[in-house]
């Protein structure tokens, strides 16, 4: 080995030594997070209702339902999930120095009422809660923890790399290649936590360094920021920002007893037909709040959607940038495309199990890494 190896070498096992156990923890706590929507469906049946050749219920008249059942609250977000989903209505409810959330689920077309949910209530362990506590911030708090784990993430970007240089061949033959990415589960264990972490590491490579840059957008401003002028050729990211009705045309209000976010909704529907998930924020609480309505092309998926704003008085539409997946520029797409990519939901059912499996094998390389390194440390001694 070189003497450049040799310091990329030592470079890299002592950074995996810093942070073995936080890459261990949060690739764990990723490969759990990502079937989080599928394993809710399977255990939350009330998530469901038969569908319909039917309109959806009026946005108003499910929002009045969900008050009932949470009185004294004000409504953050109404959900339809598709024409199989039931709609749900999410409640943030400040409860002294922490905050309480609840759902209450409905039957989209006659705002029926299924059931109230209580997800972070004293006493209900939210497993999914947890696991993204974890994956974010290591339990600790988000101030503390953020920032641990970003520069946790940083580090393991530079171990993949490092790992890369570590195991490419002074020369390349097709015999040389097939052994170091052999994976011979028969062999004797000495040589098989080599290949666990050698063979098993470029195999994931790739995949891990998406799923790890993807996560740092969200682990630092100045990434994502960073990332997005890049792409864009020079152009800055635009932070969102609700837009504003104009409170000189409360005069011009279209008088009739139909609600505006239930108006705003339908003209949204105009202009997308057959989304198949639906967000709307329900409440307007100050007299220049706009109407918000979020289409979402598939369900699952969050990449592809159109944001479309309306002023609550005329019902004019409201552009603001970057709000829709349609009319985006390259670098505005791809900052819509970070979490279903960083999930693998982007390749659908196929592409989170391949998310799973890297997150494993990310998960793996910090206890194989070590394993090599006590065996190596054990026989100098020896000697």
């Amino acid at each position: 080995m070189g003497k450049v190896k040799a310091f990329i070498y030592w470079l890299h096992l002592w950074m995996g030594i810093a942070t073995g156990i936080i890459v261990f923890v949060i690739s764990i706590t990723g490969s759990i997070y990502v079937f989080k929507n599928e394993i809710k469906d399977a255990l939350e049946p009330w998530r469901f209702v038969e569908a319909r050749d039917a309109n959806y219920a009026p946005p108003s008249q499910l929002i009045d339902t969900a008050k009932t059942y949470v009185p004294g609250a004000e409504p953050t977000g109404l959900t339809f999930d598709g024409k199989k989903g039931a709609a749900a209505v999410g409640f943030w409810i400040p409860n002294n120095s922490s905050m309480d959330f609840k759902v209450v689920f409905m039957n989209p077309y006659s705002a029926e009422f299924i059931k109230l949910q209580e997800p972070l209530a004293k006493g209900n362990f939210n497993f999914f809660e947890f696991i993204e506590r974890g994956h974010t911030r290591l339990w600790l708090p988000e101030k503390i923890g953020k920032p641990v784990v970003g520069i946790s993430v940083i580090i393991f970007v530079l171990m993949l790399i490092s790992g890369l240089i570590i195991w490419w061949p002074n020369q390349w033959t097709l015999t040389i290649l097939k052994r170091r990415l052999s994976l011979n589960l028969s062999t004797n264990f000495k040589r098989l936590k080599y290949d666990l972490h050698h063979s098993l590491g470029m195999y994931a490579l790739v995949f891990a360094l998406i799923i790890a840059l993807t996560g740092l957008t969200w682990s630092f401003s100045w990434f994502d920021h960073a990332v997005f002028y890049t792409l864009s050729g020079g152009e800055t990211k635009a932070e969102h920002h609700h837009p504003h009705s104009n409170v000189s045309n409360v005069k011009e209000t279209i008088s009739d007893s139909i609600p505006a976010i239930d108006k705003a909704f339908y003209k949204a529907l105009s202009n997308q037909a057959n989304p198949e998930r639906i967000f709307i924020t329900p409440t307007l609480k100050d007299d220049d709040d706009a109407c918000e309505i979020i289409m979402y092309k598939h369900k699952g998926k969050f990449y592809h959607h159109n944001s479309y704003f309306y002023d609550r008085y005329t019902l004019e539409p409201i552009r603001v940038k970057g709000d829709r997946y349609d009319d985006a520029i390259f670098a505005e797409k791809l900052n819509m495309m970070y979490y279903d990519i960083h999930t693998g939901a982007i390749w659908g059912f196929a592409g989170k199990i391949i998310v799973f499996l890297v997150g494993l094998i990310c998960a793996s390389l910090p206890v194989t890494g070590l394993i090599i390194w006590l065996n190596r440390y054990n026989l100098r001694q020896k000697h």
